[in-house]
């Protein structure tokens, strides 16, 4: 069965060297990306906040489609519609000086802390909660975080140019 009670517990780290996530000219030019058909895990299907396999095929679904259709990488939703994070990475706008990230069903992340971080230190204002798509359509900049990716401009979401459509 699928139980794991009385089942022994295996480790294997492995280590190789990783380049730009998204590519050098992803980290320089900015890079595409589709909101995806596929939704982000609602917070009660898994343990949706722990960084275990089972839960990155959800993101794989969206990363293969958004590829398929020509983009760098996707935007999930959460089962209300609202912007979750993207496959593997978290996901900030920034409207008017205000640096905006969503809250609920967001991966945890060093990095993102670090830049949560740093804006406060640098007195910007934050918001952290529920954003629409129509929120990033329009958002002056849009960047994503992670720990393989670092920090990625975005400068087109869905065919919409994001700002002036040059990273930030």
């Amino acid at each position: 069965g699928v139980s794991p009670k009385g089942a022994r517990v295996h480790v294997a780290i492995a280590a190789w060297p990783w380049g730009a996530y998204l590519g050098e000219e992803g980290l320089e030019k900015g890079i595409r990306v589709k909101t995806s058909s596929y939704a982000r895990h609602h917070i009660n299907v898994t343990m949706t906040k722990a960084k275990i396999s089972g839960n990155y095929a959800n993101s794989a679904l969206a990363k293969t489609e958004s590829a398929q259709l020509g983009f760098d990488e996707a935007i999930m939703l959460d089962p209300q519609g609202y912007v979750a994070e993207c496959t593997g990475d978290n996901i900030f706008i920034i409207k008017n000086g205000q640096l905006a990230t969503p809250a609920q069903g967001r991966l945890r992340g060093i990095t993102r802390d670090v830049v949560l971080e740093l804006a406060g230190k640098n007195k910007m204002a934050i918001f952290e909660g529920a954003i629409t798509r129509h929120e990033v359509y329009n958002a002056d900049e849009c960047f994503l975080t992670g720990t393989a990716a670092e920090i990625i401009p975005v400068v087109k979401v869905d065919g919409r140019q994001i700002g002036d459509g040059k990273p930030g």
